[in-house]
């Protein structure tokens, strides 16, 4: 597996993975520097923090999970080397559980990467305009805890994301999927439902409602490691893909 792990890992270094990992928490940053410069008052590092887990749970997680899924799978389907892959002397499940394995890695490097690089943001933002240094403490504790809580709300999100990149050669079914799915989680934030849609999961870590965090971890987590693992297994008992 730790072979089949490495070689998965190479491909992603070769790939825009790494471009990726890297643009989407700094476009939070980049936003959050601009924000405090804009400000005319010191605001707290609760605001701040929460500010950047909010728009990496509601629309840069779900966004990014699209595009890097719709990468990894396309990494095979655009050679189609997936017949050569599948006639490999190695059980087929470990080829999609390494590309499972490999998403999650870049999601949670950039989910650490989103809260510090925002840290480093407001720092330096501060330094130039010391009038809008942020009052109190950062807690990054609690902060590391909520990233940590939305990496796993996200895993049915990713799951979903994973199987239509990896089942259908085509990437847009992928990312009509992602697009939908985010839409509707914007759109329908404040409905009760919407803590059932996958993508929407994430950002109930913020909910100021407990059963709307452990409904949507317990779900998102849950059945979210489920479906990775039936993923695993139905895509490698496929013939074809």
């Amino acid at each position: 597996m730790l072979t089949v792990l490495s070689v998965e890992a190479r491909k992603l270094n070769r790939s825009l993975a790494a471009l990726l990992a890297i643009a989407a928490p700094s476009l939070i940053a980049v936003f959050g520097f601009f924000m405090v410069l804009r400000g005319d008052k010191p605001m707290p590092w609760e605001m701040w923090l929460g500010s950047a887990a909010g728009i990496w749970a509601f629309f840069m997680l779900p966004m990014s999970v699209t595009a890097l899924t719709a990468l990894v799978a396309h990494m095979e389907h655009g050679p189609k080397s997936w017949d050569h892959l599948r006639a490999l002397p190695l059980p087929r499940w470990k080829l999609y559980a390494a590309k499972a394995i490999c998403v999650l890695a870049v999601v949670a490097v950039m989910s650490a990467a989103t809260l510090a690089l925002t840290i480093l943001a407001v720092t330096l933002a501060a330094t130039i305009k010391p009038a809008v240094e942020p009052t109190g403490s950062i807690e990054i504790a609690r902060w590391i805890k909520v990233m940590a809580m939305m990496f796993g709300a996200g895993l049915l999100m990713v799951a979903v994301q994973l199987w239509t990149a990896l089942r259908y050669a085509s990437f847009v079914p992928g990312l009509v999927v992602g697009i939908g799915g985010t839409f509707f989680a914007v759109v329908a934030t404040s409905a009760k439902q919407g803590v059932f849609l996958p993508w929407q999961m994430p950002v109930n870590m913020l909910a100021s409602e407990p059963w709307r965090v452990t409904t949507a971890l317990g779900l998102g987590g849950g059945v979210g490691l489920l479906a990775l693992i039936a993923l695993t297994l139905h895509l490698s008992r496929r013939e074809a893909l």
